[in-house]
């Protein structure tokens, strides 16, 4: 079977949040989907590992927010490869706060959700929302999935729906330059040496935490 005719599918690239008590949380996903237009309504998926996912069970809220396709790299990093349990995501990262959710200002806009059911699998549970509030920042093109992995080179975090573990590929070419990949995120970085000052764009980690690949 062919999972990757499963890439043909459209996907974005969002960062949605929720609340922990008075603590901002997030996390990316790019399963989310327009349901009905009146009332309008959304559908997401969150990994069950996800804590956001906990935090959005809790109080039944969440925000959508649309990054765009020139949004810094590190967004993704840093809401995608880390887990709001134990990190503070918010801290280098511009926000606003919206009907007491925090929206991500580096984006085409956001959505503002109430939960009005919830599908479990054994994965993720499918969160079906009305749209309580909305606004747009830009008529920038949104960062689809397709130019996250080919224009940006990111990977899918492990709990993302669409993760697939990407095989390592030999590399047949006359090898002018080499490749290394980094362990935390899956970018490859591609030239002659690896920078020792050099910091991932996707997820910030440093030259330390790649590995060479060819």
């Amino acid at each position: 079977m062919d999972k990757n005719v499963l890439r043909n599918l459209s996907y974005g690239v969002y960062v949605v949040t929720s609340k922990d008590d008075d603590r901002d949380v997030g996390c990316i996903a790019n399963s989310v989907m327009q349901v009905t237009s009146n009332p309008m309504t959304v559908a997401v998926s969150i990994n069950h590992d996800n804590y956001t996912n906990r935090c959005i069970k809790k109080i039944n809220k969440f925000a959508i927010s649309i990054l765009k396709e020139d949004s810094d790299a590190k967004i993704v990093g840093e809401f995608g490869f880390k887990s709001s349990r134990d990190t503070d995501k918010f801290i280098n990262t511009n926000y606003n706060i919206v009907d007491d959710l925090a929206v991500i200002n580096d984006s085409c806009g956001y959505f503002i959700c109430k939960v009005i059911d919830q599908m479990e699998t054994n994965t993720h549970t499918v969160f079906l929302a009305e749209i309580t509030n909305a606004d747009g920042y830009t008529d920038d093109n949104p960062m689809t999935y397709k130019y996250y992995h080919e224009k940006l080179k990111g990977t899918s975090p492990k709990n993302a729906p669409t993760y697939q573990e990407e095989p390592k590929k030999e590399d047949t070419s006359s090898k002018k330059t080499g490749k290394w990949r980094c362990k935390v995120c899956g970018y490859i970085y591609e030239g002659e040496e690896l920078p020792s000052d050099f910091i991932c764009p996707i997820c910030g980690r440093p030259a330390s935490d790649f590995e060479r690949i060819d």
